[in-house]
């Protein structure tokens, strides 16, 4: 084992080992900007963000201002999953992988003109992981996932150390997430002196409700090609502006908006009516008349997948997996991806794309078979099953364009097999995530996930690798199988155990009900240049110009 070690880490030096250099460019996004500068492109929102504290969110309407804002240590290539240099120009990982060394950029500014440096790297992973505040820590989702928990408390954080220009941070173990983590937008950099200066750490609780502090709301303070101007919650609109002391390809745009229009209808009708310059994750059925209208539809490769999540604690014949196997059998996902996803959108047979190691191509399938679900509920004592199925409202996902539509077909066919359904929509922030996340109300419920990067961790380990709230009570032997996934250091080794940790996920432990993966799209004006669509919904706004009319 030591040898294959020195192997794998000799093989990530000579990969991974970055230098500074330029932007790759994308022949797949809208043209060359080159020419436009100025003006302000104003993007329609699904949705209010959570707030602008990156390691305090996990959704996309929070993460695409916040983006624009804040870097990473390392970031990926525009339009791929590929890794680039971001505010680390170099790493490297100790031959064990518990030690991680970062060469910091230099020369380069927080929004509040304080300097980045490998201190400031350092007291950001300090921050994180010795967070002190429960209800803080409960919504650091992914902070919770990839460092599995806080110092002392079972988190494989254990230090960083600032070496001149080298941030050099010390694992308890080997995580095979890194280091395509810390490429996740949730551990982007912020200025110490305005975490402290805004008290960033103060979320506090009430019931189900959270507050954050000023930080969070008002002034966040990061690196980014953009800096923060305003929100105004009244209109629900949020003003960005040109960062000029960015250390990268400066913004074109004076200015970046982002407004909230929770509706899908209205977000297209303003831009056909260009009083916005586009929106996200459009109705695959309106491809053709938007295209036909000017706009340019920009399609992603497809990069997530959609399931029907089951939680066990709310009612007992869930615990069964017999009914768990019959929900599987009842729903025609065949129909549902012809008639609700765009063209390219697949039946998912695992909860993973079929590009990501570890993908295993023998799985047990669930066809869609009423009889079969009506038998196995028969069987399991479960014919009249009554379920609460939550779904959320304003709001669109790349990997669910319209969860109403999903919800009516998915909830037809459970109750063709003779399930009552009773639905139960909310709001997706302030309402759905809350209930399915962390108060886990629910029976059933429909979510996704976009990968963050090309890790099977990063599917079934955010999903199963540990107890949550929205699947129900504690399944040690299914952690335990994904966890030790993760722990194979040879590529080899852990390709073919998470191949058999999808296996079994299928067969024995059915957590959930894979839905499908689909290619979404963004839609731009005519006006709009320079965009390029990321597989990871990971689009940078600096790169965007705008016609002057």
């Amino acid at each position: 084992m030591p040898t294959t070690r020195r192997l794998l880490a000799g093989i990530a030096a000579g990969v991974l080992t970055v230098s500074l250099a330029a932007c790759a460019s994308s022949d797949r996004g809208t043209g060359d900007a080159a020419a436009a500068t100025g003006g302000t492109m104003v993007f329609g929102a699904a949705g209010a963000p959570k707030n602008f504290d990156p390691i305090f969110n996990d959704d996309g309407e929070s993460f695409r201002p916040i983006r624009q804002m804040y870097d990473t240590l390392i970031t990926y290539k525009p339009g791929t999953t590929e890794l680039s240099p971001g505010l680390a120009t170099a790493w490297e990982s100790s031959p064990d992988g518990k030690q991680w060394t970062f060469t910091i950029r230099e020369g380069v500014t927080f929004s509040d003109g304080t300097a980045l440096d490998a201190a400031a790297v350092c007291a950001n992973f300090d921050r994180w992981g010795t967070m002190s505040s429960e209800a803080a820590q409960s919504n650091m989702i992914y902070y919770a996932d990839v460092f599995e928990g806080f110092k002392g408390a079972g988190g494989i954080y254990d230090s960083c150390q600032a070496n001149g220009n080298q941030a050099v941070l010390s694992l308890t173990k080997y995580k095979g997430a890194f280091p395509a983590a810390f490429g996740l937008t949730a551990f982007s950099i912020s200025s110490p002196a305005a975490l402290q200066q805004f008290d960033a750490n103060n979320v506090t609780q009430s019931g189900d409700s959270f507050s954050y502090p000023a930080y969070a709301t008002d002034h966040p303070t990061g690196t980014g090609a953009f800096k923060f101007e305003s929100y105004d919650r009244t209109a629900n609109t949020i003003t960005l502006v040109r960062n000029d002391q960015y250390w990268g390809e400066k913004a074109k745009l004076d200015k970046l908006v982002f407004r909230v229009i929770p509706d899908e209808n209205a977000r297209k009708q303003e831009l056909t009516a260009g009083t916005i310059d586009g929106y996200d994750l459009p109705s695959p059925a309106d491809y053709a008349s938007l295209k036909s209208a000017g706009q340019q539809v920009l399609i992603r490769d497809p990069f997530n997948v959609l399931y029907m999540g089951i939680n066990t604690k709310n009612n007992p014949a869930l615990q069964d997996i017999r009914v768990r196997q019959a929900l599987a059998y009842a729903i025609d996902r065949q129909a549902l991806v012809q008639t609700k996803l765009p063209e390219g959108a697949e039946v998912a047979t695992q909860f993973m794309p079929q590009t990501v190691e570890g993908y295993a191509g023998d799985v047990q399938q669930y066809a869609f078979d009423p009889d079969k679900a009506k038998q196995l509920l028969a069987e399991a004592g479960a014919s009249n099953l009554t379920l609460n199925f939550y779904y959320p409202t304003e709001v669109s996902r790349p990997y669910m364009p319209n969860p109403t539509d999903i919800f009516q077909l998915i909830a037809e066919n459970l109750r063709q097999v003779g399930i009552t359904v009773n639905p139960v929509p909310r709001p997706w922030n302030g309402g759905f995530k809350d209930d399915v996340q962390t108060a886990g109300k629910q029976d059933l419920h429909l979510l996704g996930w976009t990968g963050d990067y090309n890790d099977a961790g990063n599917f079934i380990g955010t999903f199963f690798g540990r107890e949550k709230a929205e699947f129900g009570p504690e399944d040690p032997a299914m952690y335990s199988e994904i966890t030790a996934a993760d722990a194979v250091v040879d590529p080899a080794g852990k390709k073919a155990a998470y191949e058999q940790a999808n296996r079994d996920l299928m067969a024995k432990y059915l957590p959930a009900v894979p839905i499908s993966s689909s290619p979404p799209a963004i839609v731009v004006g005519p006006g709009i240049q320079g965009l390029v669509p990321s597989p990871l919904t990971d689009e940078r706004f600096n790169t965007v110009s705008k016609t002057q009319s």
